[in-house]
């Protein structure tokens, strides 16, 4: 039987903005690893039968799979989520996500199996975006809805996190493959360890998630039985205004950050002939500074407002876009850290510290997980998965990198003009303050502690 004060430490914000961040963190280096093999190897391994060029393209538009799932996941997911509870959900993304990523290392190439290998790859490419699109959501209100009121930007940015060091999870060990292992070695069998050892990951953010109990917000939505019989449909008839707005805020974050972790490995190496591995540190080194920074703008959101932040993300994002390029074509190994640096720690750092918050304050607890995934993943659709292959196409066809930027600029003034359209939202009461529900009694202890 746990005691009172055992209960009290399950409910602690940071206890469960950890446990949040911890299990985005692996799924987001599940999702990435793949992201880094698409443009190292995937070309190669299973599109061996076309050009190089062309091999690229089909490994990313393989890629931007995932991307077309996302939505279908957040809807699924966020219509469990809103009616059994967030942390179900959680765990049952994360174990798809570790079954999916375990999979993949497993994969026969073309050569073995001829055509049925890339049908695979797809296949357990969108089981992964089936996932993410489940996670994301949930990890965001567990960690929300569990926050003061004055500090929800904070603790709803820890998830966040879980991006850029998942990112480092996966440039690293790629990164020490690379440099240790030949290409014929890493072509061969090098590039499964990450998918291979992520089920190990998976196991501790499994048994992180189960020690966690059912956000307060959503428990007072059970107990005054007010949870949506249809989320989806709720949520399209109270709230589109906020979807679309929300969707387009997603623009300019989601294309600076793909450009820069995807489309930046395959491009420097080949416009320059700087080596793989001094790409992957310099992307790893400022996905570390992106760790640093999403705390710290989250904390000014909770200060000035959601929208400040996030709209000064947005306007570096439209002044550095041409400069991104140039230095990534400057072949100088500092020059290229400081790209990536502007659009990873910088840009996209602003934005998408405060996204998570943002656009979880514009749905009510009971269509929240609904709302909030549809939005950020249907914006990851529309803007995140066609990136590295629209740039790919876009550089194979002016043999320039001006309408790569001129993308990015869009992106980030469309983003400018959605998130001056909404109402901000950090001052607003939008879900019970923190208090011991009557639920979280003796009575939840085994679940608590199991």
């Amino acid at each position: 039987m746990a005691s009172t004060q055992q209960i009290q430490d399950q409910v602690s914000p940071a206890r469960v903005a950890f446990a949040s961040a911890i299990g985005t963190t692996i799924e987001w280096y599940d999702f990435f690893i793949f992201n880094t093999a698409a443009a190292l190897v995937f070309g190669k391994l299973f599109f061996p039968t076309v050009s190089p060029t062309a091999g690229t393209l089909a490994a990313f538009a393989t890629f931007g799979v995932a991307f077309a799932a996302r939505p279908i996941g957040g809807i699924v997911y966020g219509h469990f989520g809103d009616r059994l509870g967030r942390k179900k959900m959680l765990v049952s993304s994360l174990l798809l996500m570790g079954l999916s990523t375990f999979a993949i290392g497993l994969l026969p190439t073309y050569g073995t199996i001829g055509v049925w290998s890339p049908f695979l790859l797809v296949a357990l490419r969108f089981a992964q975006g089936f996932a993410i699109g489940g996670e994301w959501g949930g990890a965001v209100l567990m960690a929300s809805e569990y926050a003061p009121k004055k500090r929800r930007g904070f603790y709803a940015s820890w998830p966040q996190v879980g991006a850029p060091s998942g990112l480092v999870l996966a440039s690293g060990l790629y990164f020490v493959l690379t440099k240790t292992l030949s290409d014929d070695q890493f072509n061969a069998w090098g590039w499964r360890i990450p998918f291979l050892v992520s089920v190990l990951l998976v196991m501790a953010g499994l048994y992180i998630r189960l020690r966690i109990i059912e956000s307060p917000a959503f428990r007072k939505v059970q107990e005054t039985d007010s949870t949506s019989k249809l989320p989806i449909a709720d949520v399209l008839r109270t709230s589109r205004k906020q979807v679309f707005l929300g969707i387009c805020s997603t623009f300019g974050p989601n294309i600076f950050f793909y450009s820069a972790s995807v489309l930046a490995l395959s491009y420097v190496t080949e416009k320059t002939g700087v080596a793989h591995q001094s790409v992957l540190l310099c992307l790893l080194a400022a996905a570390l500074l992106e760790v640093f920074v999403i705390p710290v703008s989250s904390s000014w959101s909770d200060r000035v407002g959601r929208r400040p932040v996030l709209i000064a993300g947005a306007a570096v994002g439209a002044v550095v876009a041409f400069p991104f390029f140039w230095l990534l074509d400057s072949g100088s190994v500092p020059l290229i850290f400081i790209s990536l640096v502007l659009a990873l720690a910088v840009v996209h750092g602003l934005i998408y510290s405060a996204q998570s918050s943002f656009l979880s304050e514009l749905f009510e607890t009971r269509t929240r997980y609904t709302g909030s995934s549809i939005t950020y993943q249907i914006g990851g659709m529309l803007s995140s998965g066609p990136t590295p292959f629209l740039a790919a196409a876009l550089l194979s066809w002016t043999g320039g990198t001006w309408a790569i930027s001129l993308y990015m600029i869009l992106g980030s003034l469309i983003s400018i003009a959605a998130i001056v359209a909404a109402r901000e939202t950090f001052d607003e009461d939008t879900h019970v303050e923190i208090a011991p529900s009557p639920r979280v009694t003796a009575v939840e202890a085994p679940e608590a502690t199991a």
